[in-house]
């Protein structure tokens, strides 16, 4: 049996030893009997389908990265320990699909170098646990972090078009070792079988554009103006969250809101805090070893002997840490709790409007806690309008004594609103494209939460969103147009345009391979019962069975 042409021995060689995991030399006679069994096509299938499962967790992992500091602060509470665990899943995750990816690529070329497919045994083990952990990283991300499936919804409307092309373009490359092997086998039923579903598949991505929707599918003139930007606890990638110095750096950034949180020291003074325990921001354990971390456990002369700001350069909860100036590092070693006094001032200092939650919202003493903020935010002198009030807890009393201050609702609007809502503040997950419009259109203010990645900021910009809270105001800062944004009519030639050329490479790929199957048909090898001859083993078109 000669090697086929463009398959050298050296190179069928290679191309068995990692995939059989042994020397398996080209020559004839050490090949001699070695064939693709059914149950190595088996295997085949398996190996394809655990690529595709990979495929989509590297999705799923690149698409959760806007909310995976929301997944650090969580580990965090719960074990005390910090530690970006997005560098972790990108690497597993790029381990996992590329061992599935090679193995597959190895595979399509012996397919068609004419090779048997004997997957080691080794290779075998691997592909279930590749399967079974990445099983488990979708069983965890539905239990733990159920909203990041609305979060996937979100980012088609960003990646579907490029999707498309991206599978049609895959799917025609399948095209080349489907026509060998279907010109191989002489099972007209199989034959029959591949083909209709793969021209069923084909014909459904070529149409798959009817149901794709994008709000950046749209004409220039048409763009809504550029969200307005909220620093969430600051700039938290510049510098500590929720410190003076946080606020100055959102300033610099151009955002028009400093989103923090409010909570109330013992001794009755309101102070910028997120967390319930000191710990994760603070050096709370080496000034107060004895004492438990309960915020407002602690009075505002203790509050004030904490360092709120060296935890920044030395968990560096974001990349950014590693770049600041000398003059930021030594700043950042500065950062003391501030008070919202303190906040309020810098913030009319810099004419930037300042939203809050107050928490604990479940403490018995809330109501004190709503009067004695309310109260600090009427003597500070702050224009009214500069401030909006999140809390849903005695916001009627609120309206009563400070009715210039404005209120923003976590919630969407109900249809029996006693009052207008004006103002909502809602994760990004939880609103439509066409719910950001009816709100616009209806003049109502609508800010997501939390939006850091420059693709879900481009989609909830062309949907017309207001404003977005995020982490990355730096980043933001700089965009001055969508990552994309594509005419109606321009991606209506694209789509038309991709699905013919790939039309004519699945025609040329069967037309192509056809015409070597006959090349390489034998002489006198026809019988009554085979509809095309059959190939050698080792022919250029390869073989399957």
């Amino acid at each position: 049996m000669a090697d086929p042409p463009g398959c050298c021995s050296t190179c069928a060689t290679c191309l068995l030893c990692p995939y059989s995991c042994q020397w398996i030399t080209a020559k004839k006679e050490k090949r001699k009997g070695l064939r693709t069994t059914k149950c190595d096509c088996i295997w085949f299938l398996f190996l394809f389908c655990v690529f595709l499962f990979t495929l989509v967790w590297l999705y799923f992992a690149i698409i959760i990265l806007n909310d995976f500091h929301n997944f650090n602060e969580f580990i965090f509470r719960e074990r005390k320990l910090w530690l970006d665990w997005s560098q972790v899943l990108l690497i597993a995750t790029a381990v996992l699909i590329s061992y599935s990816s090679v193995l597959l690529v190895l595979a399509l070329c012996l397919q068609l170098c004419g090779q048997p497919l004997k997957l080691h045994w080794v290779h075998k083990v691997l592909l279930i646990l590749t399967a079974l952990v990445v099983a488990a990283a979708f069983t965890g991300l539905g239990i733990k972090w159920a909203e990041e499936w609305k979060s996937a919804r979100v980012s088609l409307q960003a990646t579907g078009p490029f999707l498309h092309i991206g599978t049609v373009g895959g799917m025609t490359l399948l095209a080349w070792p489907l026509a060998s092997f279907i010109y191989r086998t002489r099972k007209t039923g199989l034959r029959v079988f591949l083909l209709l579903v793969y021209c069923a598949v084909m014909i459904a991505l070529y149409l798959a554009p009817l149901g794709i929707t994008s709000p950046c599918i749209m004409e220039e003139n048409q763009l809504p103006p550029k969200p307005a930007l909220v620093g969430h606890r600051g700039a938290p990638m510049l510098a500590p969250e929720n410190t003076l110095m946080s606020l100055h750096k959102a300033v610099e950034c151009d955002v028009q809101v400093f989103e923090t949180d409010v909570m109330v020291s013992a001794d009755g003074v309101p102070f910028l805090m997120h967390d319930e325990e000191l710990t994760r921001t603070t050096n709370v354990q080496a000034v107060f070893p004895d004492r438990a971390a309960q915020s407002i456990a602690f009075n505002w002369t203790d509050l004030q002997q904490l360092d709120a700001g060296s935890w920044f350069l030395e968990r560096r909860p974001f990349p950014t840490v590693q770049s600041l100036s000398p003059a930021d590092r030594n700043e950042t070693t500065k950062q003391r709790i501030p008070s919202l006094e303190q906040a309020l001032e810098a913030a009319k200092q810099s004419n930037i409007s300042i939203m809050f939650d107050l928490r604990p919202e479940n403490h018995s003493d809330y109501q004190n806690f709503v009067n004695v903020t309310l109260g600090v935010i009427l003597q500070s002198g702050i224009p009214l309008q500069q401030v909006l009030w999140l809390p849903d807890g005695f916001r009627e009393d609120v309206k009563q004594q400070a009715p210039g201050v404005q209120q923003v609702y976590g919630r969407k609007r109900l249809k029996d609103e006693k009052e207008p809502v004006l103002h909502v503040n809602l994760p990004y997950q939880d609103m439509s494209s066409e719910e950001i419009r009816q709100y616009r259109q209806d003049n109502i203010s609508v800010n997501l939460y939390v939006v850091n990645q420059p693709w879900l900021f481009s989609v909830l910009w062309c949907s017309g969103v207001s404003s977005v809270t995020t982490n990355a105001c730096q980043v933001l800062k700089e965009m001055k147009h969508p990552v994309w944004l594509l005419p109606s009519s321009t991606y209506l030639m694209i789509w038309i345009v991709v699905d013919c050329v790939s039309f004519l490479i699945i025609i040329w790929a069967f037309v192509l391979l056809k015409k070597c199957s006959h090349r390489r048909q034998p002489a006198g090898e026809y019988t009554r019962n085979e509809s095309f001859p059959p190939l050698e083993p080792g022919s250029a078109c390869g073989t399957l069975f």
